[in-house]
């Protein structure tokens, strides 16, 4: 018997033992007292006058299962799939028919009907990128930039600042620069994985400290008093996760290190021409392109693409008068149709527009006929499918992780651990995001339960207020970086075309680099309160650490 079926063995009966466990206690559906009324329960319309809502460390079990499934078997649509059961199961208290309605409805019916809008735009992208590779504008480009971008790392750094430029919004980011510098970094022999990091780490972290943002306008709603953005803005100097991962993707470009199992995967890039590696690898295939296509063949979609879809945030938002609910306060206010948009309805509105200029565009250019065109519409779709299955599964796991009170019971820790603490209460904020935000594959999510805990903690002129958000924003955007549910990795795989579970597991011991630096930098921050001198001094331990690394992997290439 193999040593991974000998540990799948041993994985399966810990979850049926668990599973019994909390068949045998009941403790699944625990209560913890509503954090709206404080446990009063009058009037509040969270607990239902109760005093009380579901929360227990059981509502961490689902996503721990497929967590840890994925990575053993390297196989994301069963590993989340059982997480789903196992979180169904606990919601209905094992009840064999309440396990089928909450598995159908409240986890897959519900994951479908919320994503709806993402699944539009991924279809509308797909199609694009379709279009422009049998127009030959991918080709045009590779070659452009094969002449123009010499070096690896130029094609690394390159990603880099088309992501940095690029940051309305990380679902767009990380397909777009993937549909972009694919043919460049394949070119130059950077594996998928390597790529499918690029993309994942200048799309959060980019939106997390760009004030205009559809990330910016989801923290702006949780604060009080309309200064969500203030607060949004004060504490980007104190987002060390964030601006940290930018300084290692360039020191680590420049240095030309790699560490952990992206070694392995750019090793075999250079050496073998293997991109992949291992995992799925469909997307290798080559397609037939046009011989007249030209740069501007790709540079127009996408310029375009984000042009349009700028707008149409803007206008979902109300910036040209009503926002969608018919509302009228952000007209004409850039920011504030901002903070008021929805990119599940902006996103698709605007790709709608971008399909069908593209298709006319490519057919007046002729490089691509109209029934070449119709043709691309369902090799698109085909391409987006495991991004789809993997998002439906990942946003069903999630409904199962929020129905049994996942966000309470972290929440009700939280208060919990500000007593007694202080200055080294961002570290502690940071952590808690980080693995609330890992779990349930939502930095959104995550931000939305820890700001109000957070605001309420300290006072409004405390400064450690904004060290304390930076903290829970920084740690958001780091589980949710690592994470295997989260929708950004999802994006990122199916902008990169790499194979999931492979993107996972190198990106992983890069982003832990950079979290353990930045949870010492909260420790000092705690203490020292300037944000510049803390930054700078884990800015030199990123690059310090790299250097390290590259040194002692030096001398072990010399003793082998």
């Amino acid at each position: 018997m193999s040593k991974k079926a000998i540990v799948l063995i041993i994985a399966a009966v810990i979850i049926i033992a668990l599973l019994v466990t909390a068949f045998v206690s009941g403790g699944a559906l625990g209560r913890v007292d509503c954090p709206d009324c404080d446990g009063a329960g009058s009037d509040c319309e969270t607990c239902g006058g109760d005093g009380t809502v579901v929360g227990s460390w059981w509502a961490l079990l689902p996503p721990v299962i497929a967590i840890g499934l994925a990575l053993i078997t390297k196989e994301a649509y069963s590993s989340l799939f059982i997480g789903i059961v196992s979180g169904a199961l606990l919601a209905a208290n094992f009840s064999p028919a309440g396990t089928m309605d909450y598995l159908t409805n409240n986890a897959l019916i519900s994951a479908v009907s919320d994503t709806a809008g993402v699944f539009i735009f991924l279809v509308q992208l797909g199609v694009i990128v379709a279009l422009v590779n049998k127009a030959g504008g991918s080709r045009a480009f590779g070659e452009w930039a094969q002449t123009h971008i010499k070096s690896r790392v130029g094609a690394q750094l390159a990603t880099f600042v088309l992501g940095v430029l690029i940051f309305i919004d990380d679902y767009f980011n990380c397909l777009t620069v993937g549909s972009v510098m694919r043919p460049v970094t394949d070119k130059h022999k950077i594996s998928r994985a390597k790529l499918a990091y690029l993309i994942d780490a200048t799309a959060a972290p980019i939106c997390m400290i760009a004030p205009i943002s559809s990330w910016a306008a989801a923290v702006a709603q949780y604060a009080e008093d309309g200064k969500g953005l203030d607060l949004f803005i004060a504490a980007i100097p104190y987002n060390f996760y964030s601006l940290l991962t930018l300084v290692f993707i360039v020191a680590m470009a420049v240095m030309k290190v790699d560490f952990g199992s992206m070694k392995l995967h750019e090793t075999n890039a250079v050496e073998k021409g293997d991109l992949f590696t291992s995992g799925e690898t469909v997307f290798a295939k080559e397609e037939k392109s046009s011989s007249r296509g030209k740069v501007i063949d790709l540079v127009f979609p996408i310029v375009f693409l984000i042009i349009i879809c700028i707008v149409a945030l803007v206008y979902v938002g109300g910036f040209f008068g009503t926002d969608m609910w018919g509302g009228t306060d952000n007209a004409w206010n850039f920011a504030g149709a901002f903070s008021n948009t929805d990119a599940t309805v902006g996103l698709p509105w605007g790709g709608f527009i971008a399909l069908v200029l593209t298709i006319a565009y490519l057919a007046v250019r002729r490089v691509v006929t109209f029934s070449e065109s119709m043709k691309a519409i369902p090799e698109g779709f085909i391409a987006m499918v495991p991004a789809i299955l993997i998002l439906t599964l990942a946003t069903a796991l999630k409904n199962m992780t929020s129905l049994l009170g996942a966000k309470y019971f972290v929440g009700d820790l939280m208060s919990g651990a500000a007593e007694g603490l202080s200055s080294l209460l961002p570290a502690i904020i940071f952590v808690v995001a980080c693995v609330l935000a890992f779990a349930t594959g939502t930095s959104w999510g995550t931000f939305g339960i820890l700001i109000p805990i957070v605001t309420a903690i300290f006072d409004a002129g405390d400064p450690m207020l904004i060290i304390g958000i930076s903290a829970c924003l920084a740690g958001a955007v780091c589980g949710d970086h690592c994470s295997p549910i989260s929708d950004t990795t999802i994006m990122s795989s199916a902008g990169a075309q790499c194979d999931h579970i492979n993107h996972v597991s190198t990106q992983i011991p890069y982003a832990v680099y950079v979290a353990v630096i930045s949870f010492l930098g909260y420790v000092l921050a705690g203490f020292i309160k300037n944000a510049y001198i803390v930054l700078a001094i884990c800015a030199v331990i990123v690059v310090g650490g790299l250097f390290v690394i590259k040194k002692t992997q030096a001398k072990s290439g010399k003793k082998s």
